[in-house]
């Protein structure tokens, strides 16, 4: 059986390589390795323009992951920008959301990873808290905390049990997006999961960043409901790729 294909955003940064310094399109490597780890086939999705290529992109995907990295600019909430609130990175945020609607308007399941889940929550009409302390485990060093699920949820079905995860956040959602429920919490009170239940496709995102555990049931439900997806359209024959039948005489 075909893997189902899950596309993963990525992002444009300056990089330097061999001899070579110039912009370079980037995600780490820990994301497509959980995604082949959970079953499913990782494609890489460079930024394009928003408005013209993001409908095409989703609709040739069966799943598609919001990978983390800078903060939203506050503005798309409505928000002056803390202090301590990173720069801006509008091309991303635009090509982003632009996928998050694709995606959710085609119901090709999503999951949202840090960056990801809250970028979700805005593009649903929901407000960010800028800035928190205590989840990280210091610059550039991953931290580790529990996350309780709320029982009935999706990812509850997913990970029933209250679990220690890899964090790397200072920001978190605030106020939930339209038809938004919170599926699990730190113990803070912050919500480490969110989904829109009653959609007809899994959305789904965590605050946490499960590529940088071994915990792959996570992506292993982006998976499952992205083949369960493309598994009706598999079955159903091309016409055209029928042998023509030979006459009997």
């Amino acid at each position: 059986m075909s893997r189902p294909v899950i596309g993963i955003s990525t992002y444009q940064d300056p990089a330097r390589w061999g001899v070579w310094e110039m912009p370079a399109v980037l995600l780490p490597a820990a994301y497509p390795r959980l995604v082949r780890a959970a079953g499913g086939l990782a494609v890489l999705l460079p930024p394009d323009d928003a408005e013209d290529a993001a409908g095409d992109t989703v609709a040739a995907l069966d799943g598609l992951v919001i990978a983390g990295g800078a903060d939203v600019e506050p503005a798309r909430y409505g928000a002056a920008a803390d202090p301590r609130t990173g720069p801006p990175a509008r091309e991303r945020d635009a090509w982003e959301m632009a996928l998050i609607r694709a995606a959710i308007d085609r119901q090709v399941p999503l999951l949202g990873i840090c960056r990801g889940m809250q970028l979700l929550n805005v593009a649903l009409g929901g407000t960010l808290i800028q800035h928190l302390e205590d989840h990280t485990g210091g610059l550039g060093v991953f931290g580790s905390h529990p996350v309780t699920p709320v029982a009935g949820t999706a990812y509850a079905d997913a990970v029933p049990e209250t679990t220690m995860v890899p964090a790397y956040h200072h920001q978190a959602v605030d106020r939930l997006g339209a038809g938004l429920v919170a599926s699990a919490h730190a113990p803070d009170g912050t919500v480490e999961a969110l989904e829109l239940p009653d959609h007809g496709s899994l959305v789904l995102g965590v605050q946490w960043h499960p590529e940088m555990g071994q915990d792959t049931r996570v992506m292993a439900a982006l998976v499952r409901a992205a083949g369960e997806r493309a598994a009706p359209a598999r079955r159903t024959p091309d016409p055209s790729s029928r042998a023509p039948r030979t006459p009997v005489n």
